[in-house]
């Protein structure tokens, strides 16, 4: 195991979810799927998706879509030290991060997606990155106890984990949550759970 595939969102309505997602952003249904699933859960489900795009005008651009085909607004769109972007909940209830690194629009605006980050919030950074190192991620950043990304070798999504109480501050929501985290991980030869119990499997079938 050396990445992502794809991602699983487990939801209630399978056809209303893909239908979002399609609408509101686009995505290729390779890189982030739905299933049924009427597993309980409550509050923060302890990850959030980012969608990574080239400039200001398409945040606002996925921003709008998204809240046309249903999703609102946990943070609005607005600059910050690191560039531009804001925060969505689905109407699945995924937290969804739309960010750009740039401070302005140099070209015309699309709703391209450059990349999809998976943000794990987990209790313990430093014992969540070796778990996964031992499972044969190899890592791209880390800052101590605070922050990790992986590289993202063959795969489509990038990994990273953060402190689930700093996740949730950053994505405007309460750290409180239980319950399913109604998400698997695919990329992986056998399914297994890491130590905050998201849960890896290997690649679904479309």
């Amino acid at each position: 195991m050396n990445s992502i595939d794809s991602v699983t969102l487990e939801v209630a309505d399978t056809e209303a979810a893909a239908r979002f997602y399609s609408e509101a952003f686009g995505l290729d249904p390779s890189r982030v799927r739905v299933r049924a699933s009427d597993a309980p859960t409550d509050g923060f489900r302890g990850f959030t998706l980012s969608l990574v795009v080239a400039q200001p005008g398409n945040v606002d651009a996925l921003f709008a879509a998204a809240l046309d085909a249903g999703a609102t607004v946990l943070k609005p769109a607005a600059k910050s030290l690191w560039g531009y972007g804001g925060v969505l909940r689905a109407p699945d209830g995924t937290v969804w991060q739309i960010a750009t690194s740039a401070k302005k629009d140099t070209a015309p605006v699309t709703r391209d997606v450059d990349e999809i980050v998976l943000l794990l919030g987990v209790e313990d950074v430093k014992a969540s990155k070796q778990f996964y190192v031992g499972r044969g991620l190899t890592v791209g950043k880390s800052f101590g106890g605070k922050y990790v990304e992986f590289a993202t070798g063959t795969g489509t999504v990038k990994l990273s984990l953060y402190k689930r109480r700093a996740l949730a501050k950053v994505a405007g929501v309460p750290a409180e949550g239980s319950g399913s985290h109604r998400l698997v991980l695919c990329g992986a030869t056998q399914a297994f759970d890491d130590p905050d119990g998201f849960a890896w499997g290997p690649e679904l079938s479309l």
